[in-house]
């Protein structure tokens, strides 16, 4: 097994895909943000002093997706065809549980659409509620599901 993103003198290049057939191709990635039960409130009854935070941050993360090219240096730029943010509060952890899906038809995966969706919704999520909550905690961001191209389907925990 070696790093795809590294020739063989070591050094970092962006992978050639230019022989890759295009394939339907889809990613979920998913993550949560922990906070204190009260903060959840806040955002449950949409009382939060930013106003809607699981919209702006399903927006977010929509946005992030379509610029993931721009922020991870060696991403290919791909004609995303989809993008999915679903925030679920969650009184159990006390949060919000965050799922990201991605799908495109092209010669490379996802999956860093999909992480950077998920994580980027999360982070607005902080931004929004820092005022009422500095010890939230974004955590478990992960692909959960990655399916099309060469190496096929992948399901976390499969």
């Amino acid at each position: 097994m070696s790093l795809t993103h590294f020739d063989k003198a070591g050094r970092a290049h962006m992978v050639d895909v230019s022989d890759k057939d295009d394939t339907d191709r889809i990613a979920v990635a998913v993550c949560h943000v922990r906070m204190l039960s009260e903060t959840l409130s806040l955002i449950e009854s949409g009382t939060a002093e930013k106003g809607d935070v699981l919209g702006i941050a399903r927006l977010a993360g929509i946005m992030g997706a379509k610029k993931t090219a721009e922020l991870i240096p060696l991403c290919h730029p791909l004609p995303i065809t989809r993008v999915t943010v679903d925030l679920a509060p969650d009184a159990g952890l006390p949060g919000v549980r965050i799922e990201a899906t991605v799908k495109t038809t092209g010669k490379t995966g996802v999956e860093m659409e999909a992480l950077t969706a998920a994580s980027t919704a999360a982070l607005t999520i902080y931004d929004m509620c820092k005022a009422v909550d500095r010890g939230m905690e974004v955590g478990g961001l992960h692909v959960a599901l990655k399916d099309g191209g060469k190496s096929g389907r992948y399901e976390a925990g499969a």
